[in-house]
């Protein structure tokens, strides 16, 4: 687990000083539990899940994905399955419409490339 620990820190581009401060521990702290030498708490599990939006099961077993659905991902999925295909085709297009003016309003560096 303590491999993966270290994966989620650089994948979020943290180093261990700001990582640990997110969770309320010390540097020291966190690096004797991504070099394997203390192992980690259940209440350090539940606050890496919590604070970084990690899916716990991959935290534990590396199985799965890194990231778990946030909670507005989550009621939206939910909205677009019951949605009647073509009302999803709709939400789709509405979608790609919306990213398109979203990334036409930002500045030329801050553009991500629409799918």
């Amino acid at each position: 687990m303590n491999n993966r620990i270290t994966e989620i820190r650089k994948y979020l581009k943290l180093n261990q000083g700001a990582f640990a401060e997110r969770l309320g521990l010390k540097r020291t702290a966190l690096s004797m539990i991504e070099s394997g030498k203390n192992a980690i708490t259940e209440k350090n599990i539940k606050l890496i899940c919590l604070t970084f939006n990690v899916d716990e099961t991959w935290l534990r077993t590396g199985k799965g994905e890194m990231f778990g659905a946030s909670p507005y991902e989550k009621e939206f999925f939910g909205i677009y399955k019951d949605l009647v295909p073509e009302a999803q085709q709709a939400l789709l297009r509405f979608a790609k419409d919306l990213l398109k003016m979203q990334n036409n309003l930002r500045p030329r560096g801050n553009r991500k490339n629409p799918p």
